[in-house]
C-alpha cells in the first residue's frame, strides 16, 4: 500500500490503524483447557455467582479473546468486525498462529458465549490459568439484548466460510452448530408482541432494569421495553450497537444484517442439518417481509424511506446512528439491499442530511453521530461507512480528507469528535474504527485507485 498511497501523511494513517486490533487487542489466544467455558451465574449482579459449564468442551479447540481495546471486555459486534477488516487477507489455513486460527478461535469462543447467556453482548475473559488476563467467575460484563450482537456472529462465520471454503468447520467446532439453535430459538420467541391475541400481556423473554440517570441505560414496562404489536415478522431488540436503549423495539438495520446473514449461512448449513437450513431460511424471508411491510415510511421530503425502528402500531423512529447495523450502512449488511436501490439511496439522502436529528455538522466533520455521546460530536465510523456506500469521487475524497485531520495529531481513529473543535473527542482510539478505515482505504484501492494517488494536505 506505500507504492499505492501517495500522500505520505494517509499512508501513516493507515499504517496506524489497520493491523490496530492485530497489535493490541488479540488480548488472549490458545486452546481449550480442561471444563473450560463461559458461566452462567443464577444472578449477574451477584457478587459471586454460581458457575455453571455449558457447551461441548474439545481440548484442541482454538480460542480468540478480542478486546475493543481500551475496555478489557470482548463485545460480540465489536470483535466480529474487528476481525472482519482482515478478511482481504484471509486464506485458508491449519496453523494456529494463522488470521484463520484468529477467526475460528473467536468463532468458537462467541459460540459458547451464546450457549452461556444469548441475550448478553459483552464478556469478560473466561478463566484460564494460562492466560494473562484477570478472570473472574462473572464471564457477563453486559447483559444488553441487541439482535445485531447474534448479526455479527452470523456474519463473522459467513466471513470465514467464504474466504476459506473451510466447510468442514461447521461440525469440526463442536458449539457452532447449537449455538445457531440457540439464536434461532430465542429470535423466534422474541418475535411475538407484547399482547397475545386475547389482550393478555405477553410473557416478554428478555426483561433489564438497573438503577439509572441515563433514560437510554434502562427499559420502561419493568424491564419488558416500550409494547410491539405482534404479527410484524421483526424481531425484537431491546437495544441499539451503540448500546443505548431502543426507542421503538423494531430495529430495522439490526433486523436487515440478522436476515441477511440468515439467507447466507443456510445453503452452509443445509449438507449437515437440512431442518435448521430450513429454519434459517423460513426465518429470514420472514423478517426481510416484516422490513419491507413496516420498516418503510413516507417522509415527506425524501418519500419511501426505512425507518430507524418501528413498533408495529404505526409509531417510528426517523433518524439514524453511525454505529454499525446503520440505515447507511444497509449495503454492506451482508448486501440486504444494493446501493443503487431507490429507496436506499433516499433513505442514505435523508441520512446525511439536517433532517436526520444525528446528521452532525460543522467545519471539522460532517458525519453521523448518535444519542450516546449527543449531539454536536460526529463518529469517523459515520464518515468511512458513507465513503465505503459511495460511488461518487469527490465525496469518497471529502471524507478521506475529513478522517485525516480529524485525529488531533493522534493517528487513530477517535470515537467521536466535535464537529467544531478537532481537540475534543472520546476515546484515544477505537479498535473497531481503526479496522474500518483500513477497510476503506483497500476498498478504494480496488474501487478506485486514483484516489489514493491524490493529495489529501
Amino acid at each position: 500500500m506505500k507504492q499505492v498511497i501517495k500522500d505520505p501523511d494517509l499512508f501513516r494513517l493507515f499504517e496506524n490503524c489497520f493491523p490496530n486490533t492485530l497489535d493490541t487487542a488479540i488480548t488472549w489466544k490458545g486452546l481449550s483447557w480442561r471444563n473450560a467455558s463461559s458461566y452462567l451465574p443464577t444472578d449477574i449482579n451477584s457478587p459471586d455467582p454460581t458457575p455453571k459449564p455449558t457447551g461441548n468442551n474439545d481440548p484442541e479447540e482454538e480460542l480468540t479473546f478480542i478486546t475493543t481495546g481500551d475496555i478489557p471486555a470482548m463485545w460480540l459486534r465489536d470483535s466480529a468486525h474487528q476481525l472482519t477488516s482482515y478478511s482481504p487477507l484471509l486464506t485458508p489455513s491449519n496453523s494456529t498462529s494463522s488470521l484463520a486460527s484468529l477467526y475460528r478461535g473467536l468463532i468458537n469462543l462467541q459460540a459458547r458465549y451464546i450457549l452461556t447467556a444469548p441475550h448478553c453482548n459483552a464478556f469478560l475473559a473466561p478463566q484460564n490459568p494460562s492466560s494473562p488476563l484477570p478472570s473472574s467467575p462473572k464471564t457477563i460484563h453486559e447483559c444488553k439484548y441487541e439482535l445485531d450482537s447474534l448479526a455479527s456472529f452470523l456474519s463473522l462465520i459467513h466471513t470465514y466460510l467464504t474466504q476459506t471454503s473451510d466447510t468442514p468447520f461447521l461440525t469440526t467446532s463442536l458449539n457452532l452448530l447449537p449455538a445457531l439453535k440457540r439464536i434461532l430459538s430465542i429470535t423466534t420467541d422474541l418475535q411475538t408482541g407484547t399482547y397475545s391475541r386475547t389482550g393478555t400481556v405477553s410473557y416478554a423473554p428478555y426483561q433489564f432494569q438497573r438503577l439509572t440517570t441515563t433514560s437510554t441505560e434502562t427499559l420502561p414496562n419493568a424491564g419488558s421495553g416500550p409494547p410491539f404489536h405482534p404479527g410484524t415478522n421483526l424481531v425484537r431488540s431491546a437495544f441499539r450497537p451503540s448500546d443505548d436503549a431502543c426507542t421503538y423495539q423494531g430495529f430495522i438495520p439490526g433486523n436487515m444484517m440478522f436476515s441477511s446473514y440468515l439467507s447466507l449461512l443456510s445453503p452452509y448449513i443445509s449438507p449437515i442439518s437440512p431442518s435448521t437450513s430450513k429454519k434459517i431460511s423460513k426465518l429470514a424471508a420472514e423478517i426481510r417481509a416484516g422490513i419491507e411491510d413496516h420498516g418503510r415510511i413516507d417522509h415527506r421530503l425524501y418519500g419511501r424511506i426505512y425507518a430507524y425502528e418501528v413498533d408495529g402500531y404505526g409509531s417510528h423512529s426517523l433518524m439514524d446512528d453511525a454505529n454499525i447495523p446503520s440505515l447507511l450502512s444497509a449495503p454492506l449488511l451482508g448486501g440486504y439491499l444494493d446501493r443503487r436501490d431507490e429507496t436506499y439511496q433516499r433513505t442514505r439522502r435523508f441520512a446525511l442530511s439536517k433532517m436526520n436529528p444525528y446528521y452532525m455538522f460543522g467545519p471539522v466533520l460532517n458525519a453521523t453521530g448518535g444519542p450516546h455521546i449527543g449531539p454536536g460530536m460526529a463518529w469517523p465510523m459515520g464518515l468511512i461507512v458513507q465513503a465505503l456506500t459511495s460511488d461518487d469521487d469527490e465525496e469518497i475524497y471529502s471524507c478521506i480528507k475529513q478522517l485525516l485531520s480529524s485525529t488531533d495529531g493522534l493517528g487513530l481513529m477517535h470515537e467521536s469528535v466535535n464537529t467544531h473543535s478537532v481537540s475534543v473527542w472520546t476515546r484515544h482510539w477505537f479498535s473497531w474504527a481503526n479496522g474500518l478505515f483500513g477497510q476503506l482505504i483497500l476498498d478504494v484501492n480496488k474501487r478506485k485507485p486514483h484516489l489514493l494517488a491524490r493529495s489529501y494536505q
